[in-house]
């Protein structure tokens, strides 16, 4: 005998532009013909169409996207699809009611069962069931009520997975990306080392720049600086598979042209397309920290403040071109004079082309950051301070956060040519965002 509930029928509402129309879903069977949805009033401008469905079968082909709630009669005949799983689930009903969960993953479900079973309702609800009704008790108002509630509670419950899943993804990325944020490796040497490193993507730890300082067993500190161009995750993935290959090439006694050659190489294979380059700075500097060999590949040229002389850039002519431009390139190494006491500031473009005015078109510049590190220098910055110092007024100067990623990183060396620090450990990693403290704060060689 047809249950005799309307096959569809929507209940008119008062004049509304603010709340959208709910489409119900009965799934139930009663031979006897008791059972009849009551009529729906319109509760606060909301419309409420009904469709009705005998079985599962029937179900599956009214569960369409524009359904937001399915009203479940506990006392559904088993069907094949649940019959196998009656034993494990508990009751039939429950485990019908597991099967409309498992179709309808984002759909409000109420529960319908008989006055006198309680503890069968209260089971649906702690299976997955937004809410229960009893039939003896069921009325227009509060079956409307139900419904708007049981949408209400499995939107707020949709959004709270959503909520932790990102979380949580969140979480691993971090731990992702301050875990291929590189650890200086100095032990041994009297250089002291400092950086700063601000991706320009929102929530972010690693960008499209990458940094790297070792030091190898003849005692030479080697010192490296980087940038993909573009600071997405396929550039900032891009950055670190060069880094590595960077530390590796070089504890393996590669230098110069031979080592830029072969990243070059790594770039070209792991690059998704040709257009893809990265500039890249390189030093090495003698065990008595007074020589180094520079090599610029498209690379702004090192920042260097000397004993008692203004901070310059060293020479950055006849330099080749950036990695993954030309292939058979070449990458000249230049010899440059330290001195006993010095500071070496390496940095990534995004420290220089912020603009110096939020309504300006003018860019900082290689000599506009001259200017601003002899400034801070003279107030006796150094350091962990001073890098911060310069990474926070080049974005007060841009009127706000920098787009592009930023790297600094700063090798200086006491004026004395004695050991400042004598480490058994390696250095501490430095913590993008990080303000510096008085352990790392260091004094002026200047």
């Amino acid at each position: 005998m047809p249950v005799p509930v309307p096959q569809q029928h929507t209940i008119p509402a008062v004049e509304t532009t603010h709340v959208a129309d709910l489409t119900l879903l009965v799934i139930e069977d009663d031979p006897a013909g008791t059972f009849t949805v009551p009529e729906l009033p319109a509760a606060a401008g909301t419309r409420v169409r009904i469709r009705t469905a005998r079985n599962l079968t029937e179900a599956g082909r009214l569960l369409t996207d524009d359904v937001d709630c399915i009203l479940l009669d506990l006392a559904l005949p088993p069907s094949s699809e649940t019959r196998a799983g009656e034993g494990a689930e508990g009751p039939a009903g429950l485990a019908t009611l597991t099967h409309v969960l498992r179709i309808a993953p984002r759909h409000a479900v109420l529960a319908l069962t008989a006055e006198d079973d309680t503890e069968l309702a209260a089971e649906a609800v702690r299976v997955g069931a937004q809410d229960y009704l009893l039939r003896g008790e069921l009325d227009g108002r509060l079956l409307t009520r139900a419904i708007r509630y049981a949408v209400e509670r499995k939107r707020a419950d949709v959004a709270q997975h959503q909520l932790t899943e990102s979380t949580l993804r969140a979480q691993e990325n971090a731990r992702l990306e301050r875990g291929l944020l590189p650890t200086p490796l100095l032990q041994g040497s009297d250089l002291r080392f400092a950086a700063r490193y601000r991706p320009g993507r929102s929530r972010a730890l690693l960008g499209g720049d990458f940094y790297d300082t070792v030091r190898t067993p003849d005692g030479t500190v080697h010192a490296m600086i980087g940038d993909v161009c573009g600071h997405g995750p396929d550039e900032a993935a891009l950055g670190v598979e060069l880094r590595i290959a960077w530390r590796a090439l070089t504890l393996a006694g590669l230098c110069g042209d031979e080592l830029l050659s072969t990243l070059q190489q790594v770039l070209e294979h792991e690059r998704e397309s040709e257009e893809i380059f990265a500039t890249l700075c390189t030093v090495d500097i003698t065990p008595d920290g007074r020589h180094a060999g520079l090599c610029l590949a498209g690379h702004p040229a090192p920042l260097i403040a000397r004993y008692g002389r203004a901070a310059q850039l060293l020479p950055y002519e006849n330099g080749g071109p950036a990695l993954g431009l030309l292939p058979r390139a070449r990458w000249p190494r230049r010899q440059v004079e330290l001195g006993g006491s010095w500071s070496l500031m390496m940095y990534t473009d995004g420290l220089i082309e912020g603009r110096v005015g939020a309504n300006e078109t003018q860019r900082l510049g290689q000599d506009g950051m001259v200017a601003m590190i002899n400034r801070q220098l003279e107030e006796g910055l150094t350091g962990e301070a001073l890098l911060e110092a310069a990474v926070t007024e080049v974005r007060e100067l841009n009127g706000g956060e920098l787009t592009d990623d930023v790297a600094v990183l700063l090798l200086d060396r006491d004026r004395s040519g004695h050991r400042v620090h004598s480490r058994s450990t390696p250095l501490p990693r430095p913590r993008p965002g990080s303000t510096p403290s008085p352990a790392n704060a260091q004094r002026p060689p200047l």
